[in-house]
């Protein structure tokens, strides 16, 4: 049994094995040709959250549902570029608009460069990822599109916030299927697309792409508040200071608003005054840490990640299949 991937993996298979790192140690080879400019600068910022690393949990997933066709098809290396730049590209941008410090360890493009350069490095990204698309055909580029755009729509959903009489959760949850399901979703599905799966299976793993898309986003909710920076690589509690509710906060006012207690009101009151003050965010991360609103999502996340690991049950029992049922655990467990 073998180690591989960004959550220790185990392989159990040495053909398997063979397999993912090669196409993962591919992957890297064409993410920092991608990444590369004529004008030095443009290569420094481009490659600025390569060189940090990354769990490059979507390349992953391209390599494991490449599997259930042909692993080494032309297609499924450069697939996997494409979808690790864009979501690297969403990196530059959400850092801007999160105005955060840090990002993978490592100080965020923003401040180091500023929010101008930082977005532009972002639509760089996109652009190279373009590129390489092209060459993949217009089943490709259709698929990509409209996972961008999906990804685009639960920005901006989560921007504007749920309408008026709509769940707050029912919302939050749309807006992961978008900002994060949906990339999650195509790794799978150019993984198997490109290797030449049958259409059953593409679906398949697409399906269960999405929901472990949404269990991983949770996860990293989770992470956001019990973990501290080393960790999870970034600033914790992020989201808090910047006043955007993700699920443990939405659980909270959830309890609350059935409770009435005081204690519960008053870390509300808490989390929607300025958490841009340290004191005040740091005892709003510590009452948080230890209010069962945590629990509640952390649970989410195992739901998710659940009724990820049943959309794999149409597949045929092989090893590629039991990496993808141990990812399941492998992605929760992080918030554990």
């Amino acid at each position: 049994m073998t180690v591989v991937g960004p959550f220790g993996l185990s392989v159990r298979d040495q053909a398997l094995e063979a397999d993912v790192q090669a196409g993962m140690t591919a992957v890297e080879e064409g993410l920092l040709e991608a990444t590369k400019s004529e004008v030095p600068f443009i290569t420094e910022a481009a490659q600025h959250l390569v060189r940090a690393g990354g769990k490059r949990f979507r390349p992953l997933l391209v390599m494991l549902a490449a599997q259930f066709g042909d692993p080494y098809a032309p297609g499924v290396v450069p697939s996997a570029v494409v979808v690790e730049l864009t979501h690297l590209a969403t990196l530059y941008h959400d850092d801007v608009m999160d105005e955060a410090a840090v990002r993978r360890g490592v100080d965020s493009a923003n401040t180091r460069w500023g929010n101008s350069l930082a977005v532009l490095t972002g639509d760089f990204l996109f652009a190279r990822a373009s590129q390489i698309l092209a060459d993949l055909g217009p089943e490709a580029v259709r698929v990509q599109a409209l996972a961008f755009e999906r990804l685009v729509t639960g920005q901006i959903l989560e921007t504007a916030g749920p309408s008026d009489g709509r769940d707050p959760v029912e919302h939050y949850l749309d807006v992961l299927s978008g900002k994060t399901g949906s990339l999650v979703a195509v790794s799978c599905r150019f993984g198997a697309m490109l290797s030449g799966a049958d259409e059953t299976v593409v679906d398949v793993l697409t399906q269960y792409g999405e929901r472990l898309g949404v269990a991983f986003q949770l996860a990293d909710d989770v992470l956001d508040i019990a973990s501290d920076s080393h960790e999870s690589g970034k600033t914790p509690g992020t989201d808090l200071r910047e006043g955007v509710p993700t699920l443990p906060v939405l659980r909270l006012r959830e309890i609350a608003a059935r409770s009435g207690l005081a204690e519960d009101i008053a870390l509300c009151e808490l989390l929607d005054s300025d958490l841009t003050d340290d004191a005040r965010h740091a005892e709003a991360l510590t009452a948080l840490r230890a209010h069962p609103a945590l629990e509640l999502a952390r649970r989410d996340a195992v739901r998710y990640a659940e009724e990820a690991r049943a959309a794999l049950a149409p597949l045929p029992e092989c090893d590629p299949k039991a990496a993808l049922v141990e990812l399941c655990d492998a992605v929760v467990h992080r918030a554990g």
